[in-house]
């Protein structure tokens, strides 16, 4: 027998009886004991909780950063965004409803030809985006097989006709300019028609083409032809450019387009892009946009310049998002008038 033992028994003989196991409990005691365990409960899920949203805001972060950097590459996929070769001047921009754009255009040289490409894939973000690069890669393989942008766009549709995993509907502008006659040869699928603004201010619509691509693998396209005299302009544009809406639910529509474009047809390529962009977004004012807005703008120099041994490319950035209103006339007389006294 312990000494604890020998030391229960001789209580309990002293007060006649066994002692009780366990001290005497009250209603106080147990209510006590049973708050201090549920909050040590809530204690716990708190820091929990706190674990897991701290792991969830590293996660977004990282998502963040991996977002960001896809948006970057699909940037540099697009670029030259400013372009001069032989006689032509070449700008375009794209911009993102998200990081990732549905949008795309690229211009190359291939044999001795400029190739220029807009496209507008159905949806938005990263499966789009994804979907860019894809694309991208079938139109430039097809474009070193053919000369007819006809036959471009027919070889892309047949591709994703025959994706097994669905490839998403894409309207698509492909045109090709001979630098010796300055003949711009087009195929337009399912795009606003592309405008061509004449040095005498005549306004063309480049209609020929077709549906599509990927609905139908059967479908058939055209090529339509015309020649860029110097001076000329074109303007290429997604959807997103005609369909953007301002506060009074009323959209941009092709009119407002084409007046905006005549206005900046004499001016170069990449400062009528900026000025056509700031239009839209002025237009637009504060609401946000719903579509990828891509525009492409594609000039004839009025004289000849010397040739020069290589094109020149360059990179810019695109204007804010928010963009200043022009100073209105009776605003700045108003101003110069305080500044007199």
């Amino acid at each position: 027998m312990t000494y604890a033992e020998l030391m229960r028994e001789v209580r309990a003989n002293a007060n006649g009886g066994p002692l009780p196991q366990n001290p005497p409990t009250t209603p106080a005691v147990v209510a006590g004991q049973a708050a201090k365990q549920e909050q040590d409960e809530r204690l716990a899920d708190a820091r929990f909780l706190a674990d897991e949203l701290a792991a969830l805001r590293r996660d977004h972060a990282k998502l963040q950063q991996a977002i960001f950097e896809a948006a970057q590459v699909q940037r540099k996929l697009c670029a030259p965004r400013a372009h001069e070769w032989h006689q032509f001047e070449i700008a375009g921009e794209i911009f993102p409803v998200r990081h990732l754009s549905g949008d795309f255009f690229k211009v190359s040289e291939v044999d001795s030809a400029l190739v220029a490409m807009l496209g507008d894939i159905a949806g938005k973000g990263l499966s789009a985006g994804i979907w860019q690069a894809h694309l991208m890669g079938l139109i430039h393989r097809s474009a070193r097989r053919h000369a007819e942008p006809s036959d471009i766009v027919a070889e892309v549709n047949q591709e994703l006709c025959q994706e097994e995993s669905g490839a998403p509907l894409t309207a698509l502008f492909v045109a090709r300019i001979d630098p010796q006659t300055s003949e711009l040869a087009y195929c337009n699928a399912g795009l606003p028609s592309p405008l061509v603004l004449r040095s005498e201010k005549s306004v063309e619509f480049l209609k020929a083409g077709g549906p599509m691509l990927g609905a139908m693998r059967t479908a058939t396209f055209e090529t339509g032809r015309i020649i860029l005299q110097p001076g000329d302009m074109l303007v290429a544009c997604s959807d997103g450019v005609t369909e953007s809406r301002n506060a009074q639910d009323e959209e941009f529509e092709v009119d407002r387009l084409m007046a905006s474009a005549q206005a900046v047809s004499r001016f170069p390529a990449t400062k009528a892009l900026f000025s056509l962009l700031a239009t839209i977004l002025d237009f637009a004012q504060a609401c946000s946009l719903h579509d990828d807005l891509t525009l492409l703008v594609i000039r004839r120099r009025d004289a000849l310049k010397s040739e020069q041994g290589r094109a020149q490319t360059k990179e810019f950035s695109a204007p804010s998002r928010r963009l200043p209103r022009a100073r209105q006339p009776k605003r700045q007389a108003e101003e110069d008038t305080v500044q007199k006294r």
